[in-house]
Parts: C-alpha cells; structure tokens; sequence
C-alpha cells in the first residue's frame, strides 16, 4: 500500500492544489505530516488552527493509527504492522528498483558535465565536476529518464593555445607531459609578452581555418581528451558526446546566434571594436552591464560560442536540460540566461559545485598548486591495498587489485559526493580511507559484513510474518529509514543533489550497525533470526541501490 498516496486522497477532499507530505525528522510526530502554512492566505486562518480542523475532519481508517494537530501539521501515525509489513514487502517484491518512482518514464535528460579544459590531467577540484555529473546521471537514470551525456571540449580556448604554442617545438607530447608544459609557458608568459602576442596569432589563425593550425590544436586536444577520458573511465564514468567549441567557429552557429541577438536590438558595439550584449535590463550584480561576445577584430569568445551549443542543446533537450558547473560560473550563466532569453531559449538548469581545498588553498591548474586525480586514485588504492591484506592476506594479487579499486575508488567518491555541492571539501588523505566514520569503506563494509551474515543464513519467512516478529526500537529504526528512501531519492532527483543520498546511505548503514550491535542476529530464536535476516536483507538491498547511484561498487567480503 502506498501510503503518502492514500493520506492525499484524505486531505484532496478537504485540500485543493498540490499536496506535499513531509517525513517528521521524530518519530514521535508519526510517519508523515501535512504543513498548513499554505493554506493560510487562502483560509485567512492561523495555520495551528487549520491544522486542528483538518485533523478533526479526517475519517479513521484501518491503516492509520492516529492523526493529531501539533501546531501547523497534521500528524499522521500509521498503524505499525502495516507499516511494517508494507515497507519490506515492497523492498522484497522490487529489489534493485525500490526507491524509484519512475517520474522520469518517457523523458529525457540532457546533462553535461566535466567539461574541463583539455590541457591536463584533472586535478581533484575539477574532478569534483565528473563525480557530480556522473551521480546525477546514474540518478536520473533510476528514476527512469534516458540520460543523454555531453562533454563540451573547449579546444579553442586561450589556454589551449597556450598549450599548442608550448608545445612548437615537441613532435610528440603525453597525455602526461602536458602539465609540465602548460605550468612552464604559463610561467614564462607572466616575463615574455610576446608570448601572449604569439598565443592570439595562433587563436587568429585557428579562426580562420588554417589547416595546420587546426591539425595542431586538435592534436593536442585529443590527447588530452583521451587520456582524461580513460582516467575516468576507470571511475565508472563514460560521455555519450563529445562536443568540440571549434566546430561552432565554422559551421555558421555563431553568426546565426549574432544575428538573431542583433534583432532583440540589444547587441552593439563598443569603444574597443567588440560585439557586446547589453544587460542592463537584467539586473544582473556586475560591474558593466554587458556580455562581450567577440574580440575587436570580431573572432568570436567563449560566450558566444557557449550561446550557439547552448541553442543546439536546449534543441535536443526534450525533457530536463542541466550543466554542472563551479560556482565561480554563477554569474557568467545568468548572463548565459539572459542572452537565451532574448533568443527565446530555455537555459540549462544548473548545478554549482564549490571548491576542494588543500590546506594552503585552491588549487590551479596554471600554477600547478594541485592534487592530480591520477595521483589520489593511486595512493587510494595503494592504502587500500595494505588495509586488506591486514584483512585478507590471502588474496591473490588479481583479487587484492580489484578489491582495491573498487574500496579506493569508492572511498574518493564518497568523500567529494557527501559534501552538499555549494559547500567547499577540504582535501584530506586520511579522513577519506578510513574505515570507520562517515566514510565509503565504512559504507562497503557495512554492507560485506551483513552479507556474511546473509551468505550462511536463508529464510523462507516473507515480510508479513517477519512484521508480526521485529517488535524491538532498533528494528523499527531501521525500518523507518528503509520506508524513506524513495522520499530521498525524489528529493535528491528533484532538487539535483546526490548528497541526499550519500548521506541517506550513511544514517541506514549506522542504524544497521547499532541494530546488529544491540540485537545479534546469529544468537536469536530462530524465528526472531529468520525475521532479522529479512530485514537485513532488506537493508542490503537499500544499500547497495544507494551505492551504486553513486558510482560505489559493494564488495560481498571485506
């Protein structure tokens, strides 16, 4: 029985509009509330007091406890066997599709991500870009959407000429190598002004199609591109489009998009000979009111580009429509919202994320102040490594990689997913491997040390009778938080927030550990043990679907 739906049955006979239930954080507040505020301004009623009446005019039914006011909600308690027994049914009946509501059946998602520049190896900061992307991919994916993955390769870029120019006089360059070589002529660009002169002949030349210039370029890019392509294909996180920035230099997008913004009678331009977009109107916090849009020699800039893809992705969004994106970016996109609001054009819905930090700061690619995610993914599972063969030291060396990976792996992903992503992460080797704590070890063992238990021990109890046998508070703890976790997944879908669900994973493995530490399964009665190896697993199936929208693979011994 689905509950929320049948408690807004009752309220829709007293209530117009929408009804949003809310989850009681106590469940001394029952299993679900109805918040009165909105009702009153159309009541012109306090809403304690409208809370009192709707409690008062709601018949009793069977699967309902109680319903009782406390000050602007209606609580509603339901009956707790069939709270129960519906709540693991349904987890047995579903398995690894639990929690979905498939809202997002017949649509589809557009979603681009990553999109570094592509002249290094991926620091830890940008990487937060990916392992954010590819959460909200993996999770609107579950709740039924077909994800379209874009990655929008700024290969015409400043600093990619930066990096063709540093690389003249080298036949070939690794993906490796690049780091080096961008820090270096970054370095001598701040002494030698020639340099910059140099890099804007190449970007003019680029422009125009100079066919050697642009085998150069796109030489260096796609090195770039692959080998950050495979670095995260390692992570489980894979692109369905590379869109490369040079092709809207030559396939008339960008003068299209010119054109069209010449129309709104907004577009002019300024004392230095640039096309700029005037903003005014907007009301946007900047210092001049205006996007600039080409240089004055009229090469087109970023924006204007970013203009034409964004008109081409709006074109194949059919459903949601979302960029991931740093929070230094928040400006720049309302500005990319306006412009594509006077081209009558729907702009992405965004997904800012903030900083990781080393303890001396932010990192910087150009600088070379970083964590390379290539270096955190080796030391992740080198201690992974050393940690299970303390565990395990049997395992074959094939056995002790895989199992590495996937504990180091999990244990990056978790550190930079549970952060809500408008709050920085302070990088911290340590605190991300542990085993114990808020961590993706801890997650995964959880996890392999409840399967043991469930590898020995099979049941043929169903979830019916196994409701009539969990009567102690840490079962229904546990229950309680299993019954809410397809309210976590909508939120977290909704709102684009993967963090709802790392941090849901968390209080379910913590409230799995306290159960099993109070009330051990193996030393029950057999008919109490049987009706807890259902619940486990019930908790295991929860939290292996969790894990897995981000990106964490289980292992089934630790």
């Amino acid at each position: 029985m689905d509950f929320q739906e049948k408690i807004k049955e009752l309220l829709a006979q007293h209530v117009r509009g929408d009804i949003a239930l809310e989850i009681p954080p106590d469940p001394c507040f029952g299993h679900f509330a109805f918040p009165c505020f909105i009702l009153a301004k159309e009541w012109k009623k306090n809403p304690a007091q409208i809370a009192q009446e709707i409690a008062q005019k709601l018949p009793k039914q069977d699967f309902i406890e109680k319903i009782a006011a406390t000050g602007p909600y209606v609580n509603f308690f339901i009956d707790k066997q069939a709270f129960i027994t519906a709540t693991l049914t349904k987890i047995l009946n579903e398995k690894e599709q639990y929690g979905s509501s498939r809202s997002g059946k017949g649509k589809k998602a557009l979603i681009e991500h990553t999109s570094i520049n592509p002249n290094a190896s991926p620091h830890m900061g940008r990487a937060r870009n990916a392992l954010i992307g590819d959460a909200l991919v993996r999770l609107l994916r579950f709740e039924g959407y077909a994800t379209d993955v874009h990655y929008f390769v700024n290969d015409v870029g400043k600093q990619i000429a930066m990096l063709v120019y540093g690389c003249k006089d080298s036949k070939k360059v690794t993906f490796e190598q690049l780091l080096n070589v961008y820090v270096g002529i970054n370095n001598r660009a701040e002494s030698d002004k020639s340099v910059e002169e140099e890099v804007f002949a190449l970007l003019k030349s680029l422009e125009n199609k100079d066919e050697a210039i642009v085998k150069r370029f796109r030489q260096i890019v796609n090195t770039c591109i692959d080998g950050q392509a495979a670095l995260l294909k390692r992570l489980g996180i894979t692109y369905d489009s590379f869109d490369y920035e040079s092709e809207f230099l030559w396939n008339g997008d960008t003068e299209k998009a010119l054109a069209k913004l010449k129309e709104s009678g907004r577009l002019f331009e300024d004392g230095e000979g640039r096309l700029v977009l005037d903003l005014k109107e907007f009301n946007l916090v900047m210092k001049t009111p205006v996007l600039v849009l080409t240089r004055n020699d009229k090469t087109s800039l970023y924006p204007l580009r970013d203009i034409a893809y964004s008109l081409r992705k709006a074109k194949l969004a059919s459903g949601r429509n979302i960029i991931v994106l740093g929070e230094d970016q928040k400006l720049y996109l309302q500005q990319l919202h306006a412009a594509l609001s006077l081209l009558d054009a729907k702009a992405p819905e965004p997904v800012h994320y903030s900083f990781v930090l080393l303890s001396e700061g932010k990192m910087s690619t150009r600088k070379g102040n970083l964590v390379l995610l290539s270096d955190f993914m080796q030391e992740a599972v080198s201690k992974a490594e050393k940690e299970l063969l303390k565990r395990e030291p049997e395992l074959s060396w094939a056995a002790l990689k895989k199992k590495a990976e996937a504990i180091g792996f999990g244990a990056l992903k978790y550190s930079i997913l549970k952060v809500s992503p408008e709050k920085n992460v302070t990088f911290d080797w340590s605190s991300a491997l542990r085993f114990e704590g808020d961590t993706g070890p801890y997650l995964q063992y959880t996890y392999a040390r409840l399967n043991s238990i469930l590898a020995k021990n099979k049941t043929a109890i169903n979830g019916k009778k196994a409701a009539l046998l969990l009567r102690e508070d840490k079962e229904a703890a546990v229950i309680r938080i299993l019954s809410q976790f397809p309210n976590s997944i909508a939120e977290a879908s909704h709102q684009l927030r993967p963090h709802i669900i790392a941090n849901y994973a968390y209080t379910l493995a913590q409230a799995a550990n306290e159960l099993y530490h109070r009330h051990p399964v193996l030393k029950a009665e057999n008919d109490i043990k049987d009706a807890r190896i259902v619940l486990l697993m019930c908790v295991n199936q929860v939290l292996k679907t969790a894990l897995s929208l981000l990106g964490i693979s289980v292992l089934e011994r630790m």
